[in-house]
C-alpha cells in the first residue's frame, strides 16, 4: 500500500480543527532533581542538594497534553483528583498546558495520582533516577463519584468530535463509567478510542483500540510473530470490542493495524534514530490516531500520523508532545506499507 503524501499532509493540517474529550486516570509526574553532595551519616544513602522540581502531565493527562499542543487547547478532560496539594500542582500543570480543568472532579477520599521521581547528578556524570515514589488510590470510585463523571460526560460528549478512554487501571474507569461513556458516545455518533493495558474485553462498542504488543499477547494468550498471529489476535479483539479496527503498537518494530474486513497493515518506524525515552509514547500514538480518525482519516492513515508523532516524542526525555509543524517536517517523501489479508 502506498501512502499519498499530499493526502497525509492534508489530514495532518485538519488535526487542529478537532475537539477531543479525554476521560481516564489523570496523573502528575513530579520530577525532583538534585546534585549529589555526600553520603549521609544516618544511613548509607546519598544526600542530594535540591536544584529544581518539574511537573509533567502523565497517564491520561499526557494524552490530553498531546491533543492540546496540536489543536491549541481544544480538549476537554474528565477525571478525578484528590483534595491535596498534588491536585493543585496537577491543575497548574494542566493550565500551563492550555487545558481547561473545570471538568475535573475532586474526591476527598482519594489521593491525586502522582509519580515522584527523584534524580541525582554530579559534575562528571549524567542525571540518573534514584527512586520513584507513587501516590495513588487504586480502589474503584464510589457510586456518587461515578455518577458525577457520567453526568459530566453526558454534557461534554455531544460537543466533541471523538472520545479517548485512557485506562491506567487506577480506579477512575469502573465498568459502570465505561459502559456509560460508550453508550453516550455511540448515541451521539462519536468515535471512541481506548488505550488500556489489560481487561481488553471490557470495551464493547468502541471505534478502535491501541494496545501494545506485550499487553495484546498477554490478553490473547499467544505470541505475535507472524502476519497470521497478528490477524488472529486482531480478530479476537475486534470480536470482543465490536471495533472497526485495532492498532497494535510494537515498539521499535512500528505498529500493525487490523481492520474488521480482515485486512492487515504493518507500519514501520519512520525516520528511525536512536531512541532516547519511550515514556508516554503510547499516549502520543493514541492522541494523534484519535484526532486523525476524527478528521476523516481511515485507520491506516491515522496510524501513520500517530507513528510519525511517536517517532518525534521518543527523542525527548519523559512524557513529551509534538506539534503539527514537527509532524509535517517529519513526513517521509515516500511511504509504502506491507499489507495483506
Amino acid at each position: 500500500m502506498h501512502i499519498e503524501k499530499d493526502k497525509l499532509i492534508n489530514l495532518v493540517n485538519k488535526l487542529k480543527s478537532t475537539k477531543i474529550l479525554v476521560i481516564g486516570d489523570m496523573a502528575l509526574d513530579e520530577m525532583v532533581y538534585g546534585d549529589t553532595e555526600r553520603i549521609s551519616r544516618e544511613a548509607p544513602v546519598l544526600i542530594l542538594q535540591h536544584t529544581h522540581t518539574k511537573f509533567i502531565l502523565g497517564g491520561a493527562s499526557n494524552a490530553a497534553h498531546n491533543v492540546s499542543t496540536i489543536n491549541n487547547g481544544n480538549v476537554c478532560i474528565i477525571g478525578v483528583i484528590g483534595d491535596d496539594y498534588q491536585g493543585i500542582d496537577l491543575k497548574k500543570a494542566f493550565e500551563n498546558a492550555n487545558i481547561d480543568t473545570t471538568s475535573l472532579i475532586i474526591d476527598k477520599s482519594r489521593k491525586t495520582t502522582t509519580k515522584t521521581r527523584i534524580s541525582g547528578s554530579c559534575s562528571h556524570s549524567i542525571t540518573q533516577q534514584i527512586v520513584r515514589i507513587d501516590r495513588q488510590t487504586s480502589t474503584p470510585l464510589s457510586a456518587e463519584i461515578e455518577q458525577k463523571i457520567i453526568t459530566t460526560a453526558e454534557k461534554h460528549i455531544p460537543e466533541c468530535d471523538a472520545v479517548i478512554i485512557s485506562d491506567y487501571h487506577i480506579g477512575t474507569l469502573t465498568e459502570n463509567v465505561i459502559r456509560a461513556i460508550i453508550r453516550i458516545a455511540n448515541k451521539c455518533h462519536k468515535k471512541v478510542v481506548v488505550d488500556a493495558q489489560r481487561n481488553l474485553n471490557k470495551y464493547y462498542g468502541v471505534t478502535s483500540m491501541t494496545p501494545n504488543l506485550p499487553d495484546t499477547q498477554k490478553h490473547v494468550g499467544f505470541y505475535l510473530r507472524t502476519k497470521e498471529d497478528f490477524l488472529k489476535a486482531g480478530n479476537i479483539l475486534l470480536e470482543q470490542s465490536g471495533a472497526s479496527s485495532i492498532l497494535i503498537t510494537c515498539g521499535s518494530d512500528g505498529m500493525v493495524v487490523i481492520d474488521n474486513n480482515g485486512k492487515y497493515t504493518h507500519i514501520p518506524v519512520f525516520n528511525k534514530a536512536e531512541v532516547f525515552d519511550v515514556t508516554g509514547a503510547g499516549d502520543t500514538v493514541t492522541a494523534l490516531y484519535t484526532m486523525a480518525l476524527a478528521s476523516g482519516a481511515d485507520s491506516v492513515y491515522a496510524a501513520v500520523i500517530g507513528n510519525i508523532a511517536a517517532g518525534i516524542v521518543i527523542k525527548q526525555f519523559g512524557c513529551a508532545t509534538t506539534t503539527i509543524g514537527e509532524i509535517l517536517s517529519s513526513i517521509p517523501d515516500s511511504i509504502t506499507l506491507d499489507e495483506g489479508e
